[in-house]
């Protein structure tokens, strides 16, 4: 395309990308609902289709030939690779196989709604960013916290999205969209890793202004109830080129699922895919090295030793749960008494590769009273002890601050918190139900309905239409879940999502899943053999 025809297509897209990313999750979650209340076999094997398609195949609006634009106007969805008008007319969709029509379908989704970010990105920059006034109000070191690299970030999006059209304009039938994926991620993604890393500044950043700053405020809101903006605030532009970066991984996985198994696409798309969870990862660690790093200074700052003392700080350390709990006094002997004062108070400082016991004291203070490596910890459930010992459970320390092995036994506030201590404690412990990776039949699964913050560092933050496997849940109403798609593991409220009942549908999720990790299977089997050798 050239570019005037390039920029005038971008100015006819209707959707926003924060638009566009509620509206394909939604009916995401949609389409598993209506696969999974369809038990006859010849049911789930058409249910593949997604809702867009089913749709567009019913509703006579959606057969109109759009005008040349990648996106219908703001009222109405994306349009499918099947309705352009020089698909229709090609005849191309008679002669296709339906696997092939949903794989381009799969490819075209991935560039329409690269279009849709370059349009909000821009917005970002040419409404907010470069406005005049808030250009007076903000310091230039406030502006530089606030919006980062996001120029180089929209630029790496402009020449992404022009080699994608390119693509697109080559052959009604698009060949593969993986290659371009890749071959952008290696050379030009990392300014994601930036922007992303800044995150937590970010944020600060914008809450000071807002507090600091009433003219910053006021413009803010002003700029926010422009009709450009569609209701939209100006945090979820700011939040704009980290979803992204997820959800691009999404897309290529999602092409992964459509592409034939063991063919060249396949291969370019395991490729594109890798290189993206690198990126993502690197992103997540940014955001974590960040928000961690203060973290540990500020614990360091309220632990006294009355053992030997143990260096806190490390780049390689970091919280994974702390809290109280009740230890019970005297013997093991003494479980069966029933007074109040069988327990006191206690406080733990779990890190990934370190426990801390301590007990508070004044000052918001805590007085460290043993400690022992994360590896060297044991955790055993008391069942069946009566109510006043409901919850407890022993933790042994094989080796602690003296070098001898000790128990404590340890009452938790619920049960959702004592197993949650427990798998903290002991994350290789066997859960109730078994990890994916076990390479299960089957497993419980669940479907996010509502977006979740994780609170704790040992929750699992939820995106609309994550999908997954149960590990284990509790009575008062917490699921301990991984992730299909990237084996991230935590807990979260089971009011968050729905569980998905057709054996089928979790069946061809597990099986998705195992596909799209193959190549991280295989470098994890060739570690193992280097290993043992």
């Amino acid at each position: 395309l050239a570019a005037d025809s390039w920029r005038n297509l971008i100015e006819h897209i209707g959707l926003l990308y924060q638009e566009y990313r509620d509206k394909s999750t939604r009916e995401e979650i949609e389409t598993r609902r209506l696969q999974d209340s369809q038990t006859e076999p010849e049911e789930n094997s058409a249910s593949e289709e997604t809702t867009s398609e089913t749709e567009a195949a019913s509703t006579p609006e959606s057969k109109a030939a759009p005008q040349i634009s990648l996106l219908r106007n703001s009222t109405s969805r994306f349009n499918l690779w099947q309705d352009l008008p020089e698909i229709r007319s090609s005849g191309v969709l008679s002669i296709l196989q339906p696997d092939e029509i949903k794989l381009q379908e799969a490819m075209f989704e991935l560039v329409t709604s690269e279009a849709s970010y370059y349009k909000s990105l821009n917005l970002l920059v040419s409404h907010f960013m470069e406005n005049e006034r808030l250009k007076k109000i903000l310091h230039q070191s406030e502006a530089h916290i606030l919006f980062s690299n996001v120029l180089d970030v929209m630029a790496v999006s402009e020449r992404f999205l022009l080699d994608l059209e390119q693509r697109v304009e080559e052959n009604i039938v698009i060949s593969d969209v993986c290659d371009i994926v890749h071959q952008h991620t290696v050379n030009h993604f990392s300014v994601y890793i930036t922007y992303v890393s800044n995150q937590t500044y970010q944020e600060r950043a914008y809450k000071q202004l807002l507090q600091d700053k009433p003219a910053f405020r006021e413009v803010i809101s002003q700029l926010e109830l422009d009709p450009k903006c569609k209701g939209l605030s100006f945090s979820s532009f700011l939040i704009l080129p980290f979803q992204r970066i997820t959800r691009l991984k999404l897309l290529v996985q999602n092409i992964l699922k459509k592409v034939e198994e063991k063919s060249e696409r396949e291969s370019t798309a395991l490729d594109a895919h890798k290189e993206l969870e690198t990126v993502v990862k690197a992103c997540n660690e940014g955001v974590r090295k960040m928000s961690r790093t203060e973290q540990m200074i500020s614990i360091q700052k309220k632990l006294e030793f009355k053992i030997k003392s143990v260096p806190i700080i490390s780049h390689s350390r970091w919280l994974l749960k702390q809290g109280e709990l009740q230890q019970m006094n005297g013997p093991k002997t003494s479980r069966t008494l029933r007074t109040k004062k069988l327990f006191r108070e206690i406080y733990l400082f779990l890190f990934n590769d370190l426990l801390v016991i301590c007990r508070q004291i004044p000052g918001d203070k805590y007085q460290v009273f043993d400690s022992a490596p994360r590896g060297l910890l044991r955790v055993e459930e008391l069942e069946d002890q009566g109510q006043s010992l409901a919850n407890v459970f022993i933790l042994r320390l094989l080796e602690n601050a003296d070098d001898r092995e000790v128990s404590y036994m340890l009452k938790a506030s619920s049960q959702s918190e004592m197993k949650r201590w427990m798998i903290s404690l002991a994350p290789n412990r066997r859960t109730k139900f078994v990890s994916f990776t076990s390479r299960l039949v089957d497993c419980p699964q669940i479907q996010c309905v509502h977006p979740y913050m994780a609170q704790e560092p040992d929750e699992l933050s939820l995106e609309l239409a994550d999908v997954l496997n149960i590990l284990d849940k509790t009575d008062d109403g917490w699921i301990f879940g991984e992730r299909l798609h990237d084996q991230e593991r935590g807990w979260f409220p089971s009011s968050m999502g729905e569980e998905i009942l057709n054996p089928k549908i979790r069946a061809q999720n597990l099986k998705e899943c195992f596909r799209v990790h193959k190549s991280d299977d295989s470098q994890r089997r060739k570690l193992g053999s280097r290993n043992r050798q």
